[in-house]
């Protein structure tokens, strides 16, 4: 039995599978619709994007890596 989803836009519910050629959404205008609302902004993600490292431990990974690196290089460059 396929699963079933709520259109985005229209909450008509969707079989999820390959007879539904729009899915998520029920229909090319369900889908037009969306595409015009990210278009004008309307929509946006709700967590901005950030490059700095998530936690204090990604930080530590990341030095502990460059470490590990640092000591590769040394030894790779001695006869």
């Amino acid at each position: 039995m396929p699963a079933k989803v709520n259109c985005p836009t229209c909450q008509q519910d969707v079989e999820w599978g390959p007879q539904s050629q729009y899915r998520p959404f029920c229909s090319k205008r369900c889908q037009l619709i969306d595409l015009g609302e990210w278009a004008a902004e309307s929509n946006s993600i709700s967590t901005p994007l950030s490059n700095e490292p998530q936690s204090a431990d990604a930080s530590a990974f990341i030095e502990e890596i460059e470490a590990m690196l640092a000591k590769s290089e040394d030894s790779f460059f001695k006869d």
